[in-house]
């Protein structure tokens, strides 16, 4: 019996690919004109009421068309938000039906692309959806292989992200260690592989850890203090003052929970701050940001300026608020990301470390080490991963499609 045609699916926190293997090398399927990666986007129009992804869901909220956005869906596996149904566009719906409405279109493109059916999935994961929650991380597969099936696939295998990526590394004797960091997890393997291209995984390890928590992390530290984070608010039943809540300064910094807060009751106590407020100049912002839902063109400015701040000819790196406040401008310099991100990337190196462990090996016997991923190209970690192994090359040529690539390739024999 032949095996079943299967798509080889990167379904990523910020974007996603799909491939297959043709004569033994990759072939990513171009999800949108000349792009082999999609973002991983949907936004439901009012009207008409269909939802869009990819490209074309971050342009109609880039335009300011009615509707709902939504990023950053992989995060939401192994929750009980997941499952939760939310009334949109007149519908009520889950999360598990929204990532199926993305995969299925993914394979619908791919199969017009191909002009064959795909009836099965070799599908990358994480190595841990969780870091230290073993139910969750445990759940969060069973979400994602209920996500594909609800798409029309028969069958899903997965595969983790990062020996994937192995893969699809070029043929060289010697250890490799596979530094992935995603927009929701970093994954690391240790593997060895000949000249032939035969691989062996020794160890693999993963952090709940990626660039959306970098995005977190600047926006908390230098975009949610103007909107009145840490500002002190009047005891509305006697003297003295308490500080903001932080709980909804911290949801409009994290992109997955930004459309839960667009409800009447959170806009209600953001109002209620507001009137109560030592700066309402600050907290005025956070309402304008709640009844304007600009909370996802916050998130963008402030991914932007990460961006920037990461190149080195860049002349004045910054986070634009202008769709909130014209001339609303916060400088973002090398150092200040390198300051906000301290924590996060030592606990992305401290697992790279401890892939090492796992695997047996010195971190000088370390030969190569394979960055993918598009904030594994970040400067502070790239510094981060030298310092650990100072006697390894550094290979990024192809940091944004590894993990598709080696699902690609290795979606052939996923089933036989």
């Amino acid at each position: 019996m032949s095996a079943p045609n299967t798509l080889g699916i990167d379904f990523g926190t910020s974007n996603s690919a799909a491939g297959i293997s043709v004569n033994g090398q990759p072939w990513l399927v171009e999800l949108e004109p000349g792009e082999k990666t999609l973002p991983t986007a949907v936004f439901f129009e009012e009207l008409p009421r269909r939802m869009r992804i990819g490209g074309s869901a971050t342009q109609a909220l880039i335009s300011g068309e009615e509707g709902r956005f939504m990023r950053a869906l992989k995060s939401l596996l192994g929750t009980p938000l997941l499952r939760e149904e939310r009334r949109l566009n007149g519908e009520r719906i889950d999360f598990i039906e929204i990532i199926a409405r993305f995969l299925r279109e993914i394979k619908t493109r791919a199969e017009a692309a191909t002009y064959q059916e795909f009836t099965h999935a070799l599908s990358g994961r994480p190595v841990r959806f969780h870091s230290k929650d073993d139910a969750r991380n445990a759940q969060a597969e069973i979400d994602l292989r209920d996500c594909y099936l609800a798409a029309g696939f028969r069958d899903v295998q997965f595969m983790y992200e990062p020996e994937a990526a192995a893969r699809a590394t070029a043929p060289d004797n010697g250890l490799g260690l596979i530094v992935d960091i995603g927009g929701g997890t970093s994954d690391f393997s240790v593997f060895r592989q000949q000249d032939t291209g035969e691989t062996e995984i020794l160890a693999s390890y993963g952090l709940r850890i990626g660039g959306t928590d970098f995005d977190r992390r600047l926006s908390i530290d230098h975009v949610m203090p103007l909107l009145g984070r840490g500002s002190s608010i009047r005891n509305a039943f006697g003297p003295g003052t308490l500080p903001a809540p932080a709980k909804i300064f911290n949801d409009l910094a994290t992109w997955q929970m930004i459309p839960f807060l667009y409800a009447a009751d959170t806009r209600r106590k953001a109002s209620d701050l507001a009137s109560n407020a030592a700066e309402p100049e600050k907290l005025a912002r956070l309402v304008a940001v709640l009844e304007d839902e600009l909370g996802h063109d916050i998130a963008f400015a402030v991914e932007k300026g990460k961006i920037q701040s990461n190149q080195p000819d860049h002349p004045a790196p910054r986070i634009d608020l202008k769709e909130l406040e014209r001339g609303l401008i916060v400088p973002l310099a090398g150092e200040m990301v390198k300051s906000s991100l301290e924590t996060q990337v030592d606990e992305i190196a401290a697992g790279a470390a401890e892939t090492l462990v796992l695997a047996g090996v010195r971190a000088e016997q370390i030969d190569r080490i394979v960055l993918v991923g598009g904030s594994s190209l970040m400067k502070v970690i790239e510094q981060k991963m030298r310092q650990l192994c100072p006697d390894a090359q550094i290979h990024k040529d192809n940091a944004m499609t590894a993990v598709a690539d080696g699902l690609a390739i290795s979606a052939t024999t996923a089933f036989a």
